[in-house]
């Protein structure tokens, strides 16, 4: 990668250019507001479109519709990304945003099960897929299109505005939910309300296809254009030559990946810990998480323009390392300040599960669905939907489980025991007296929640979220060349958001079900953190400087 000899002079920032980025921004915000809907009001979405199965069955369905979104990701990046480099930035990621918009305004649309039956479902899974393509496709566009217009010593803080635009979409689209719940009654929302904040997209929609048909292509693609080089197969380019697929893999491995479980870390298992785990308010942890976002936002901006001085890699490196060294202290003092009576309860009577491990399921049921029947299975279960915090002991085989609180013991039953719906009563009312006798609290008390602390400690974890996030467009975009660029960036990025974050809660809540400590779901962000920090430290060179009209 050949790099500028000299540095563009630091001169103000025109008209045109600061509509080059808003434009950019803004228009991401809404794609982001479109995508996180479907996750905040899956309840209600489950109610709708779903009613034929069973309310659980329908809440998998739900949250299996959401995370599909995620999985297509990086399929948007392929379709979109070759349009990008083949028929230019800005038509590509106009057409990203109208597809995005429509399909949001479609679910606020889209009648219910009960009205049009299996086509409801149908058509609202398709309406993610599309959202999910249509995002795979959004960010490489923007970020390129912003990067291609911006001075080569400014380009990491015009870039750090597009890293904004994720969060202040969920922040956007948390506002709003919170906004009409607040203005109409609960069966009002629960009825049609929640189809208001789908369909206000329209609106954003119009706003963003205006603003965006005022830009001009790209001055790097525009000049390609007009020598006759761009690239017509950049599939092939991208990913067929080694030369370049292994910058692909080192984007994806160095950068990418840690970035991706730091930031969503940062943002969304730091929400589900609060609410699942120490049992805040949903309301309560959605405010404090928002709280967190306000402050923390401008630190975007602040180390995407730190790398225009000193690299990007140092900082995202750095981003990396602080937060796997950190995370664990970090959410323990997060236990202490939000639930300190669970963190009392778990110090003075810890819980311990004594069980033949040949009769010990693994103990992922998040929405309740699986039955667990051998006396293993039934204590874990029961600690795992509580949420609470245990260690295993190994018992002989055969041996029937028991569970000791304190210095109080427990004895399971085995489920397929023709007494065993009594059993199971009796063993419930006794666990649960139990708990509440060793100071277990079914729910963090609002009085006790030192909120400040609280909020300070998220703000931290949500600074490790800029570091990492704030220059890593400008990286990507630094590290391939503008004929293929669009492409490249993209499938590195949304494989590492798109899969190894878009699936974190979910797997880090596995790690915990299955070995009973609350903070064990870190080793996950943790161990991937870790590994980029050391593949990135070994193989990713510093892209700063670079010539990106090559």
């Amino acid at each position: 990668m050949a790099t500028v000899s000299g540095q563009v002079s630091h001169a103000p920032m025109t008209n045109a250019e600061r509509r080059v980025i808003f434009a950019s921004s803004l228009g991401t915000v809404f794609e982001w507001y479109d995508f996180y809907l479907a996750g905040s009001l899956a309840v209600y979405i489950s109610r709708a479109f779903f009613s034929g199965v069973n309310p659980t069955a329908a809440f998998i369905f739900t949250l299996l519709s959401f995370a599909a979104g995620f999985a297509v990701r990086p399929f948007g990046a392929i379709v979109f990304g070759r349009l990008g480099d083949m028929v230019g930035r800005k038509y590509t990621f106009l057409v990203t945003i109208l597809i995005m918009g429509a399909s949001t305004f479609v679910v606020g649309l889209l009648p219910s099960y009960a009205s049009v039956g299996i086509a409801s479902p149908v058509i609202f899974i398709a309406m993610r897929l599309l959202q999910g393509l249509a995002l795979g496709g959004e960010y490489g566009g923007a970020a390129t299109y912003v990067a291609e217009h911006a001075p080569s010593n400014r380009r990491g803080a015009w870039t750090s505005w597009i890293q904004t635009t994720a969060t202040l979409g969920l922040f956007l689209s948390l506002i709003v939910i919170v906004g009409i719940r607040s203005s109409i009654s609960d069966d009002a929302f629960s009825s049609w309300g929640w189809r208001v904040p789908f369909l206000a997209s329209l609106i954003l929609l119009a706003v963003s296809v205006w603003i965006r048909l005022k830009l001009s292509e790209s001055p790097a693609f525009q000049k390609m254009k007009n020598e006759g080089t761009v690239s017509k197969q950049p599939l092939t380019e991208a990913f067929a030559r080694w030369g370049n697929l292994k910058v692909v893999i080192l984007a994806l491995l160095g950068l990418c990946i840690g970035q991706a479980v730091v930031w969503y870390t940062g943002q969304f298992y730091a929400l589900f810990f609060l609410t699942q785990t120490l049992k805040v308010d949903g309301t309560a942890a959605n405010l404090l998480i928002a709280a967190a976002l306000v402050i923390g936002t401008p630190f975007f901006v602040f180390f995407g323009s730190l790398s225009d001085r000193i690299g990007r890699k140092p900082i995202i490196m750095a981003g990396c390392l602080i937060a796997a060294l950190t995370f664990f202290p970090l959410f323990k003092m997060l236990t202490h300040y939000a639930n300190p009576a669970l963190e009392a309860a778990i110090a003075k009577s810890p819980i311990v599960v004594t069980a033949d491990p040949s009769e010990c399921a693994f103990q992922f049921n998040p929405v309740g669905t699986s039955k667990f029947v051998s006396s293993c299975d039934i204590v874990k279960s029961s600690l795992s939907r509580a949420g609470l915090n245990y260690t295993n002991v190994e018992a002989p085989a055969g041996t029937i489980a028991q569970v000791k609180v304190g210095d109080t013991v427990i004895s399971s039953y085995d489920g397929k025991a023709p007494d065993a719906k009594d059993k199971g009563a009796a063993f419930t009312k006794d666990l649960s007296a139990t708990l509440k006798t060793a100071g277990y609290p079914t729910k963090a008390d609002p009085a006790s929640i030192n909120y400040p602390m609280t909020i300070v400690i998220l703000t931290i974890l949500m600074i490790f979220v800029t570091m990492v996030y704030g220059p890593i467009a400008a990286m990507l975009v630094e590290m391939f060349p503008v004929r293929i660029r669009y492409t490249s960036m993209s499938l590195p990025y949304h494989i590492g958001n798109g899969w190894f974050g878009g699936f974190l809660p979910a797997t880090a809540f596995a790690i915990v079900a299955a070995k009973g400590d609350i903070y064990s779901g870190l080793w996950y962000p943790v161990g991937f953190a870790l590994f980029t920090f050391v593949i990135g430290m070994l193989f990713v060179k510093e892209t700063r400087g670079t010539n990106i009209d090559a």
